[in-house]
């Protein structure tokens, strides 16, 4: 993306840092996360920085490293709360430790609205707070520009350098005025052209992988029939249609009928449909960790195209549909304790691989990724379907997988399916599936004791995947759902809501 305008956001490991970039790109500003501890080096476009929030205080021996020639980069910054404390600190002013945190909502009065950043925002606005120190004393060149009941100092600015910081954080939709904010900075601060559209990065991505596949080379693309892989998939029947191979793999974890759906709905794109089902449940008896479940997965996955691709012939590629919240999920920005999750298409992959990789949409939020689906021209359902793991069932089947059980599961995931979508909430809810837990417990069916499986149903509302709250499903729903589940499916007699958010929790189980 050299050719586009770009906002940097250098992370310093807060749970709103991918949110913010979503802002960035919603308002037609192209943007990217990197490590706060990565070295300061041109970067091509920059318009502006973004130095994130973070869980450290700067008094702490083991705040994260930062390189202060960031400070040098000669545009316009922004610090939301850990990056306002840090730029107070490094600019010589005082950072005080609070006694308790700020958590919530507070009422953000500003007392300078003709500040860049605030045009048009009015005096009192209600805002998103999340901190424990704050900034006691300003350093020089520095103006307060708003504050709040417990924040004396809430914004500061900097006039004659164009740096602000701001101690709420404007990217969660609490903060009322948070989004026009935000353009003001990226607009009327940076001075952004709001160049980055969906229809541009098609036409880029076309172009990229034309000049990376020669004209005899051939792709294999790993389609599950996800709007992932999907996109992936049209993307490149667009740039290279005759050189491309899709291949479904039946890796014994799929939901039910999905191998017979599939089949049908994209036989148009030279589709080749592999049975490794034996294999990969073969490698996965036994194995209940599941960090081991994804590894070995991406490993067999990648194998079997490997082996497909050799039959096809002349395949050097191997295209597959890494969104970028996997590759931020998957990268530690604060060393290996901060990794939530290796991903199939990123952590998972085996360090040896015989086809070099095309992942097109490793740019994109998974939002994006439907606009580009759309145009594609993308059927809405295709474009709609909601998001399966990689990994299949193997993450919904907490434990060792076996046929059994993951028989059990099959049917209970249907059974959520069929009745969420029934109700008419298939679009309204971002994801629902039923996870299967290791447990048993004494039930009573027909007069007699039974002793069976725990079957938990999850549903969630969200935008990209990044953040995610519990869905209130009607309870008549959710009754009819664990009816089902408990007089049809023999082997299970308890059935759970969970109803967990993200964060704290992830949407899926592991």
């Amino acid at each position: 993306m050299s050719d586009h305008q770009r906002i940097l956001i250098l992370d310093f490991g807060s749970q709103y840092t991918q949110l913010i970039a979503r802002r960035v790109r919603e308002q037609g500003v192209y943007c990217e996360i990197r490590p706060c501890t990565d070295r300061a080096v041109p970067v091509p476009g920059l318009a502006g920085l973004i130095l994130s929030g973070g869980p450290d205080s700067v008094h702490s021996e083991t705040r994260p490293d930062f390189d202060a020639q960031w400070l040098q980069a000669g545009v316009s910054i922004l610090g939301v709360c850990y990056g306002m404390q840090l730029l107070a600190d490094l600019g010589g002013g005082s950072v005080g430790r609070g006694e308790a945190r700020q958590y919530g909502l507070a009422a953000l009065s500003v007392s300078a609205q003709d500040s860049p950043l605030f045009k048009g925002l009015p005096e009192r606005t209600d805002v998103w707070m999340s901190h424990g120190d704050h900034v006691d004393e300003l350093p020089t060149g520095w103006v307060a520009t708003a504050s709040s009941g417990q924040c004396a100092i809430a914004a500061m600015a900097h006039p004659e350098r164009a740096w602000f910081g701001i101690q709420f954080h404007p990217e969660v939709h609490h903060s009322v005025h948070g989004t026009p904010l935000l353009r003001n900075f990226l607009y009327g601060v940076c001075g952004c052209r709001g160049d980055w559209t969906i229809g541009g990065f098609l036409a880029a991505q076309i172009a990229a992988i034309r000049a990376q596949v020669g004209p005899h080379d051939r792709v294999v693309c790993g389609l599950s029939g996800g709007v992932d892989s999907s996109v992936v998939a049209a993307l490149l029947h667009r740039a290279i249609p005759d050189q491309l191979h899709c291949v479904f793999v039946d890796n014994g974890l799929l939901r039910k009928g999905e191998r017979d759906s599939v089949a049908a709905e994209f036989s148009e794109l030279n589709l080749h449909v592999v049975d490794a089902s034996s294999r990969f449940l073969e490698r996965l008896a036994g194995v209940g960790d599941p960090e081991r479940k994804r590894k070995i997965i991406g490993e067999v996955f990648v194998r079997v195209f490997e082996e497909e691709a050799r039959r096809i012939g002349d395949v050097k590629y191997l295209a597959q549909g890494t969104l970028y919240p996997d590759v931020i999920e998957s990268v530690s920005f604060r060393g290996p304790s901060a990794t939530i999750k290796s991903h199939h298409n990123v952590g998972g992959l085996p360090e040896h691989m015989d086809l070099a990789l095309i992942e097109p949409l490793r740019e994109l939020f998974k939002d994006e990724v439907r606009r580009l689906g759309a145009e594609l021209g993308l059927s809405e359902r295709r474009i709609h379907r909601q998001p399966f793991p990689g990994p299949g069932l193997a993450v919904r089947n907490l434990g060792p997988i076996t046929p059994a059980k993951l028989a059990l599961l099959r049917e209970a995931d249907a059974i959520v399916t069929q009745e969420i979508e029934d109700a008419g909430l298939g679009r309204a809810v971002w994801q629902f599936f039923a996870v299967l837990l290791p447990v048993q417990s004494v039930g009573v069916m027909g007069d007699e004791r039974t002793y069976e499986y725990t079957a938990v149903v999850r549903a969630v509302t969200s935008t990209d995947g990044m953040t995610a709250d519990w869905a209130r499903l009607p309870h008549a729903l959710l009754g009819r759902i664990s009816r089902r589940i408990i007089n049809e499916v023999r082997g299970i007699n308890r059935v759970c809501y969970d109803i967990s958010s993200k964060p704290p929790a992830t949407i899926e189980w592991e």
